[in-house]
């Protein structure tokens, strides 16, 4: 986001908290922007380019450390987790390549339109790059989400549910059946006892 503010001073030259936002364009914008804006500043005005940030709130540390992975590895080297005192985990996605100048004191312009238009040509760089690396992130975002294994694909409707599905697809045995120790079980029930200890291993 690229933007023009302006904060009033006292006699001190002490900034007040008022902020007036003259400017403000998530699009690459042009010398002319910012000079139409600077007309209207009475305080000291400041040009501003500020990157792309995101906070998430993170259920598992693990969640955490895999959203900060992809982070780094997509150009956003300020990114960090921090966990608060109830446990809360926050994953935040943060860049350096910011732009922070002063163009104005009390009204008066304090640089040169040339100078401006400079910084204009600076902060669309940055744009761009801001671009490239969240286009970076998602792609790389999608590519971890695949490689993970959520556990609720093996029990889509949980353990429970799965373990009911089974049973429900067991066939009993008849009682002499049963009673004959010697029989051998057949093709269909040596694999129905096989899936049986299968899913009872995976429950």
């Amino acid at each position: 986001m690229v933007s023009v503010h302006h904060q009033d001073t006292d006699g001190m030259g002490i900034q007040k908290k008022n902020c007036t936002w003259l400017l403000v364009t998530h699009d690459p914008c042009v010398k002319g922007d910012v000079m139409t804006a600077l007309k209207k500043a009475t305080g000291d005005a400041v040009f501003k380019f500020e990157p792309f940030v995101l906070h998430v709130l993170c259920r598992e540390l693990q969640d955490a450390q895999l959203l900060h992975s992809v982070a780094i590895d997509s150009g956003f080297r300020n990114s960090g987790i921090t966990v608060g005192r109830g446990g809360k985990i926050t994953m935040a996605v943060r860049s350096t390549h910011c732009l922070e100048v002063p163009l104005s004191h009390k009204g008066r312009l304090m640089v040169s339109e040339e100078y401006i238009e400079f910084l204009v040509h600076v902060a669309n760089q940055k744009m761009e790059e801001n671009i490239r690396r969240i286009d970076r992130f998602h792609k790389g975002l999608e590519l971890a989400l695949e490689a993970a294994v959520p556990a609720d694909t093996l029990f889509p409707e949980g353990p429970e549910k799965s373990h009911s599905v089974y049973v429900h697809r067991r066939k009993r045995r008849p009682a002499r059946e049963q009673a004959d120790p010697s029989r051998e079980l057949e093709p269909q029930d040596d694999t129905e006892s096989s899936l049986g200890l299968l899913a009872e291993i995976m429950i």
